[in-house]
């Protein structure tokens, strides 16, 4: 089913004249758009959330989920990611309601429970179109419902308990007004189990974390409350050991209007190195409309007596929105090469290995041969090992004899034949395997000696 089906739903109310197309001037040095270059792109909107020149952003991110869809990543290739972590209750999942215009599960503990791909897409259609994907499954909903959707797909996902999962979730939202982004929201660091927890959930959400954010591709989005340290945030400290010098790091400082005082001197003295910069944001509070929100943030910025001191061009969810496409479409251009790159040489790789396969067997005496082939060459192989004592296909264990490298592979079968559930009925055919594989490692511990 295709994701381009439309779907009805009713929509989150906004102010008609926010729908009007946005106005952007871009200055660069150089002609055109290029996201590469070394000067930053200045932009000046208009509501809503969306650049001019997501159009041409557009097609190169099309292809970078277009290559995520087709799971590349499984084949060691990274592909230019925005990876948005924070401590459990830092605003993380406001932040992404204000760029998509939607709401999200909120709660007590851990709303995100399994990775959350967020695919904002704007289109001119007035009407939304929201779908989630999941276990090869594509489900359409609408504004009114996409909360509890996500719900009940991360239970099917994840369970439900309060446990996580790294089988992620794919949200996709067509919407009038929102940035072109594609962003990865990870389940907030929390450092106490709750009931229902396992009792070692921190280390499993930070070894999620730490998996989408080492990769040099990734762009790591920093959610921090204003009413914390920042030096002292689980988040920074995971970040700043992937990200030493802050240069693929954006922070987002959120709930402002709870600490205003000396929040200009925290976002400028950049003790934690946020190479990218700070934005400072005021979200969506209970059931203010996202407009009416936006309408607040703005007042804020410019007549709170600590925040308007605030440089506008670090205030506010249209800045953070420009950012992150600016920073997307950068990342994006200058991994592209090497992406395309490594996606050959796999491919070539693998040609290499399908063209050493036997072709087509079209009767038993050539599928003999093809056998006989194969056995000649295992036995090639450990003559090699064995007998020569040549051990050059093994270069990372060449300190292991074969026969000690064969009593251990021997060993964690037979461990594993062991662990089989005594209550499974079929379990009683291992006996006879467990005998020979004893008698087995009985002669390879005599060849050791």
């Amino acid at each position: 089913m295709s994701y381009s089906q439309k779907m009805g739903g009713k929509r989150t109310q906004t102010d008609s004249g926010s729908r009007s197309s946005s106005s952007s001037i871009l200055q660069d040095d150089q002609e055109g758009f290029s996201p590469t270059s070394s000067n930053a792109l200045v932009l000046v909107q208009n509501p809503p959330i969306v650049s001019s020149y997501n159009e041409r952003i557009r097609p190169m991110l099309d292809a970078i989920d277009k290559l995520r869809n087709l799971m590349v990543m499984e084949e060691g290739i990274q592909l230019p990611t925005i990876v948005v972590v924070g401590d459990q209750s830092s605003g993380k999942s406001s932040v992404l309601e204000s760029l998509a215009g939607i709401s999200l599960p909120r709660g007590w503990g851990i709303c995100t429970r399994v990775p959350l791909i967020m695919r904002l897409q704007h289109h001119s259609d007035p009407e939304p179109e929201l779908s989630l994907e999941y276990n090869g499954r594509v489900e359409h909903t609408d504004e009114d419902n996409i909360s509890e959707d996500i719900v009940n797909a991360t239970n099917l996902i994840a369970g439900d308990c309060k446990g996580i999962s790294d089988t992620p979730l794919t949200l996709l939202v067509k919407k009038n007004g929102v940035p072109d982004l594609t962003m990865v929201d990870l389940p907030g660091i929390t450092r106490v189990p709750v009931r229902g927890q396992p009792l070692n959930i921190a280390d499993q959400i930070k070894d999620m974390i730490m998996k989408y954010i080492k990769p040099d591709e990734s762009i790591i989005l920093n959610v921090l409350s204003a009413s914390t340290d920042f030096s002292t945030c689980e988040s920074i400290s995971m970040s700043r050991r992937v990200d030493k010098t802050g240069e693929r790091t954006l922070a987002v400082v959120t709930k402002v209007d709870m600490a205003p005082e000396g929040l200009l001197e925290k976002v400028t003295a950049d003790d934690v190195h946020i190479g990218l910069g700070y934005v400072c944001v005021r979200n969506r509070i209970r059931d203010e409309e996202y407009e009416e929100a936006r309408a607040i943030a703005d007042r804020l910025f410019e007549t709170d007596p600590f925040l308007s001191k605030i440089d506008k061009s670090m205030v506010g969810i249209q800045v953070l929105a420009d950012k992150l496409v600016q920073i997307q479409a950068a990342s994006i251009a200058r991994n592209l090469p090497d992406i395309v790159k490594k996606i050959n040489d796999k491919l070539n790789s693998y040609l290499s290995d399908l063209n050493k396969m036997p072709k087509k067997l079209s009767s038993v005496a050539e599928a003999m041969t093809a056998v006989m082939q194969i056995i000649g060459a295992s036995k090639e192989s450990l003559k090699k090992i064995l007998v020569r004592g040549e051990f050059d296909e093994f270069p990372d264990d060449k300190h292991m004899h074969c026969t000690a490298r064969l009593v251990e592979m021997l060993n964690k079968c037979s461990d594993q034949l062991h662990e089989c559930n005594v209550s499974d009925p079929k379990s009683n055919f291992l006996k006879e395997e467990i005998a020979i594989l004893e008698e087995a490692k009985a002669e390879c511990f005599k060849l050791c000696e």
